[in-house]
């Protein structure tokens, strides 16, 4: 990219910086009327919008994106409902900002206040999926911070006419537009250029598959947000109820398999794995799901494929899924805990004793007992929307909500005290 790329880079950066100074300081009920007026305009212009990005479908089609991406670029008419949905259901969220988190008072009369504050300016990267362009917008937005966001390539006409919407909705409440800012090259050295802005943006949250995401976190001199991939697991013990196994099974594996929370490996209690197979076996394969089992699952189901040891801990993202029967709860831990990437793992029993040692046990951001691992995410969450999931221990950790993009000071006050 040439040097005056990076000038126009820079500008944006410190336009962003400037007006997240400005949002730093907007009200709870500002901040509410501006996204609800998002909302709106998403409504209204759907036609729009919908035709911006079938023309992009069709382009990634005739390129041979894998189907997995096309279905995350692909928007119809019930996903632009959820998304000003979403976007509803962030402008009615408490403001994250200003909240006092704690309060006392020292012995030598200080008063002490922990409050929430913004982080600053948020630089976002993802890949083919437009409705994280809004969701992202929005949060930054509520949580008074300014972002930089950049797509991929692919969905770059469907990221400007969201971006669109959010600068009309911004400039008629008087705010600066450069709250919101799409990088418009796909030249990928602006994406390092931007990673190097040590002090002036202030955390990066990549979104997208594992080659992406550390690419960006060897690269960053800034802090990041992150999680590699998405290795869900869902543990069947012996003690479930099949009536709940199955479909939890289905809608893990099947509803849309493309994504992070998407089941990836399904483990089985030796005891019910012949009778939970025998009802949720056929039905996978109806979906057109594979099945790569072990020697005990092949045995029961005959168009099982054998499955060989690098299918336990992948991730698909497909309708391929990885089964292992297992001896006991014991063995169901090791397994996730050998293979899995700490994000989202589910168990289904009726015993409470076994739900709660696989709770304590199981290490992952989100923990499902008698629930699909679809869940994890933030708008189920309530967050309205979610700015990323994050499988780190410090700072975020899960779906993150508002409360992910604030950070907090101290305000002391005092009555002229001195240090002694």
């Amino acid at each position: 990219m040439k040097s005056s790329g990076f000038r126009e880079l820079d500008v944006m950066v410190g336009k962003a910086r400037d007006a997240s100074r400005e949002a730093a300081q907007w009200s709870g009920d500002f901040k509410k009327k501006l996204l609800l007026d998002v909302s709106r305009r998403i409504l209204s212009q759907k036609k729009y919008l919908l035709r911006e990005n079938e023309k992009e479908v069709h382009r990634a089609r005739a390129a041979g994106l894998a189907p997995a991406m096309v279905d995350r670029l692909a928007l119809n008419e019930k996903r632009l409902i959820a998304m000003a949905e979403g976007v509803r259901m962030v402008a009615g969220l408490k403001d994250p900002v200003g909240h006092i988190l704690a309060a006392w008072t020292r012995p030598n009369g200080l008063r002490l206040k922990k409050v929430a504050v913004p982080l600053g300016v948020i630089f976002i990267i993802y890949e083919s999926r437009p409705n994280v362009t809004v969701e992202c917008a929005s949060l930054c937005l509520k949580s008074s911070n300014a972002v930089i966001l950049r797509g991929g390539r692919e969905a770059m006409s469907s990221n400007r006419a969201f971006v669109k919407i959010f600068h009309a909705s911004l400039r008629k409440f008087g705010a600066p537009v450069s709250a919101v800012n799409l990088v418009r090259t796909v030249d990928y050295a602006a994406v390092d250029h931007l990673l190097a802005q040590e002090g002036k943006i202030d955390l990066v949250i990549p979104r997208g598959g594992e080659k992406l995401i550390r690419r960006v976190v060897e690269r960053s001199r800034i802090p990041v947000v992150k999680h590699y991939q998405g290795i869900c697991h869902v543990y069947i013990d012996r003690k479930a109820d099949l009536a709940k196994a199955v479909p939890i099974t289905l809608n893990a594996k099947l509803q849309r398999p493309g994504v992070c929370n998407a089941m990836e490996t399904l483990l089985l209690h030796r005891v019910i794995a012949e009778k939970f197979l025998r009802k949720a076996g056929p039905l996978l394969r109806e979906g057109n799901c594979e099945i790569r089992g072990d020697a005990a699952t092949c045995r029961i189901l005959p168009y099982a494929v054998r499955a060989k040891a690098s299918d336990y801990g992948h991730e698909f993202l497909d309708r391929v899924l990885a089964v292992k029967v297992v001896e006991n709860l014991g063995e169901a831990l090791d397994h996730i805990e050998r293979y899995g990437s700490r994000h989202t793992d589910a168990i289904v029993t009726e015993d409470r004793r076994v739900a709660d040692v696989f709770k304590a046990r199981v290490d992952s951001s989100s923990v499902m007992v008698n629930a699909s691992t679809r869940f994890s995410d933030g708008f189920e969450y309530g967050f309205g929307a979610e700015i990323g999931i994050s499988t780190d221990k410090v700072h975020a950790r899960g779906p993150m909500g508002l409360e992910g993009l604030t950070s907090y000071k101290y305000i002391v006050e005092g009555k002229g005290q001195i240090r002694t």
